[in-house]
């Protein structure tokens, strides 16, 4: 999808206009959605905490293995690159490709992409890209998904809402409509397909390393650790990092761009090289469509860099990379 078709999307606002306008940026989130029923939907929750704390046991037991011995080389290396093409299929494939439209690519990169977001144990690509766009259509706001803003700006109420914003928002039944907010993936059958083997593409992303291991080892205990290390453990850390996008980066760090009124997004250098540009969030947030989060010389964004390399290969096009007016630091649009 174009960035012009992505950006002349208007999703259908799930919250009454006047909730809206009554907003004051510090109170608390008035009841937003009908359809959200707390503890709602039990086999969805089920499968959220499988996801979840899946991958979080397999951290834990790899700790556990690796106390008092040193990590073997193959467990850094399968886990680094696979963290690495699992978390470029976030960026690209998910966010900066399906979600915004920032440049059009060739069908198979689209296709290894996609299929390798899916590995990152974060959802299929369609629900996906609709709650991404969901939150920019109501970021900070009542509506948004996940924002830390959700239960107002007091001490107590700021740490309930950062909790809520990494991880406790994924257990809530609050559903966003896909064929409100990703009507171009419904379309589109192969998009389809692939949110819908969203399952498939997680058994792959643990037994790739399972396989890995047992074929550079040549032993069952080989094959296990690739799994907790390359597995697991990887796929916690991605979750996370990830995660904190949503709720670090809306409470910390600092806001150079200007963006809508009660957006919060900010610029968190700590997370740059993990998240692989997404930390770089006020600059997102302030040109959403844009290719390239990191704007500042040292602002690191590796999505970007891999993306050029695309470029030059010809399996991208149509990149909107940053005007250089919009380069330039401004001061942030006051709450």
């Amino acid at each position: 999808m174009s960035a012009r078709s992505q950006s002349s999307i208007q999703p259908v606002a799930l919250v009454d206009e006047r909730l809206l306008e009554q907003y004051d940026g510090v109170s608390a989130f008035p009841h937003v959605s009908r359809t959200e029923v707390s503890g709602g939907n039990w086999l969805k929750i089920v499968i959220t905490i499988a996801l979840v704390l899946g991958p979080f046991v397999g951290l834990v037991l790899a700790a556990l293995v690796a106390w008092g011995r040193l990590l073997s080389i193959h467990d850094i290396v399968l886990g680094a690159v696979l963290y690495v093409i699992t978390g470029l299929g976030i960026t690209l494939g998910f966010h900066r490709g399906a979600t915004h439209g920032s440049f059009r690519s060739k069908r198979p990169l689209k296709v290894v992409m996609v299929v390798a977001g899916s590995m990152g144990f974060q959802g299929g690509v369609v629900e996906w890209v609709a709650t991404h766009r969901r939150h920019h259509a109501f970021t900070d706001r009542p509506g948004d998904p996940h924002s830390p803003y959700r239960y107002g700006t007091g001490t107590w109420a700021q740490l309930r809402g950062l909790v809520h914003a990494h991880l406790g928002w994924l257990f809530r039944h609050d559903p966003t409509p896909v064929e409100r907010y990703a009507p171009d993936l419904l379309r589109d059958p192969m998009m389809r397909r692939m949110g819908a083997a969203f399952p498939a593409f997680c058994v792959a992303s643990l037994a790739l390393p399972f396989f890995a291991g047992w074929l550079v080892t040549h032993e069952l205990h080989g094959a296990w650790t690739a799994l907790l290390w390359a597995g697991l453990a990887r796929v916690a850390l991605l979750q996370h990092v990830t995660w904190s996008v949503n709720s670090l980066c809306h409470m910390f760090g600092e806001r150079p761009y200007a963006t809508r009124r009660y957006d919060r997004a900010t610029n968190l250098w700590p997370l740059a090289l993990l998240s692989f540009g997404e930390s770089w969030h006020n600059g997102h947030h302030s040109d959403p469509t844009c290719a390239e989060h990191g704007r500042g010389r040292r602002q690191l964004d590796v999505s970007a860099l891999a993306l050029r390399g695309f470029e030059r290969l010809g399996w991208v096009d149509k990149v909107r990379w940053p005007h250089a007016e919009k380069t330039s630091a401004v001061n942030a649009t006051p709450l």
